[in-house]
């Protein structure tokens, strides 16, 4: 581990390790609820300790976090399968398309990356107790690594999440707190429960080590893609803490000297949870209307880091689309059919949005693009459902298999 200090991405104000838990005290002072958190805080190593630990272009990923490695969790999290997808590649009319599969974490999502971290960090304090506010798939990383070590999970979700990540995070022993309203009504109350009741919150964007935690997907694109940057990166979005935490991972490369440029990033949101493209069009920010998709994991009224995510994007020269429910089931099959990855809706949401910015031009078909999928399809069978049709049964003759097979013929 390499030394580092809290900075306030708002103010600039820098804190040591255990001066500040969450979020800038100055900055936070004044949040309000359905805002963006304000003083949200960035890991900052020390630029010539980084420099002396990555001395070569392989340095141990552990010279990039900011907790040692004897309070890691069991749970193998992270290294996951980094693919290249010819077959999608040529019906989308790309020249180099790879896939970042995190699908493959444990728990079957990328936010398994951000509770790992989290954990860990709860056991260097000593802390037994995780608290957060999830619409699934966060929960059922945070459930999934604290079964691992032992840590009690106490998890508030809105009544509306999918039921398969109910039963994940249930198994595996976590205390779930179904809430009626939105995701952002669990995120308030979460905070309110660790405020009076005690515990380690691992909201994103609240604790900082979510978006370090994230940001270890970005430094494994650039190991697997041969210490190479890739052009693009598409990320979905929702809160907003993936996308910052993939533009960390390229600045934290860039600051120990092992890479020159950055990747842009795609920023990809449901046309109905739309409050970060927004901000990243006009400058102004705005909550999203009527948040609802089917994309679940991107469905955010509020998102939490907007801010962070929005200086991500333009830092990066990258770009935000926005794509329909409708673009997003016919990606998601789109993307089983053509590279065997079945991604949920949110996941799915990369190929649509892909889509759209060739279409538009901010994306170049000839650059080297990586598709970062997000969450496993199996974890809201339900939605992938709307997108199927299940056939009938046949008799049991050959005859009749012969007939459904020809009815069945383009």
């Amino acid at each position: 581990m390499t030394p580092f200090r809290y900075r306030c991405t708002l103010c600039g104000l820098s804190f040591a390790r255990d001066e500040v838990r969450y979020l800038c005290p100055e900055c936070s002072r004044g949040h309000r609820t359905g805002r963006p958190l304000e003083g949200v805080l960035e890991v900052v190593f020390d630029a010539k300790e980084l420099c002396t630990a990555a001395n070569n272009r392989a340095p141990d990923e552990d010279v990039f976090l900011p907790v040692e490695r004897r309070f890691f969790p069991p749970l193998a999290v992270g290294q996951t399968p980094f693919m290249g997808a010819p077959r999608l590649a040529k019906e989308l009319k790309c020249s180099r398309l790879h896939i970042k599969n995190d699908a493959a974490n444990p728990s079957g999502s990328l936010k398994d990356r951000a509770s790992f971290l989290v954990v860990a960090e709860a056991q260097r304090l000593g802390i037994g107790k995780i608290v957060a506010a999830s619409t699934g798939n966060a929960a059922s990383a945070l459930a999934a690594v604290c079964a691992s070590a032992g840590v009690q999970a106490v998890i508030f979700v809105p009544a509306s999440a999918p039921r398969p990540k109910l039963v994940q995070m249930i198994l595996y022993g976590a205390t779930v707190v179904p809430v009626e309203g939105s995701y952002d009504d669990a995120f308030a109350l979460s905070l309110e429960f660790t405020a009076e009741e005690g515990g380690l919150n691992r909201n994103t964007a609240y604790h900082p080590l979510t978006i370090e935690g994230k940001k270890t997907a970005g430094l494994e694109i650039f190991r697997q893609n041969r210490d190479t940057v890739p052009d693009v990166i598409v990320v979905p979005v929702g809160d907003g803490v993936i996308i910052s935490g993939i533009h960390k991972a390229f600045l934290d490369l860039q600051a120990a000297g092992i890479i020159e440029r950055l990747p842009r990033l795609l920023g990809v949101q449901a046309e109905r949870s739309d409050a970060i493209h927004r901000f990243v069009q006009s400058g102004t920010y705005s909550d999203a209307l009527s948040p609802y998709t089917i994309a679940d994991s991107i469905s955010v009224r509020t998102p939490s880091n907007a801010y962070l995510a929005r200086r991500a994007v333009l830092d990066s020269k990258g770009a935000t689309v926005i794509v329909t429910d409708q673009e997003i089931l016919s990606a998601q099959r789109l993307l089983a059919s053509m590279t065997g990855v079945f991604a949920e809706p949110a996941a799915s949401a990369t190929v649509a949005g892909l889509c759209k910015a060739i279409t538009e031009g901010s994306v170049d078909a000839r650059e080297s693009i990586v598709l970062l999928v997000t969450g496993h399809g199996l974890k809201d069978v339900d939605a992938a459902s709307k997108g199927v049709t299940i056939p009938s049964p046949v008799p049991p003759d050959i005859e009749s298999a012969r007939q459904f097979l020809r009815d069945r013929r383009p």
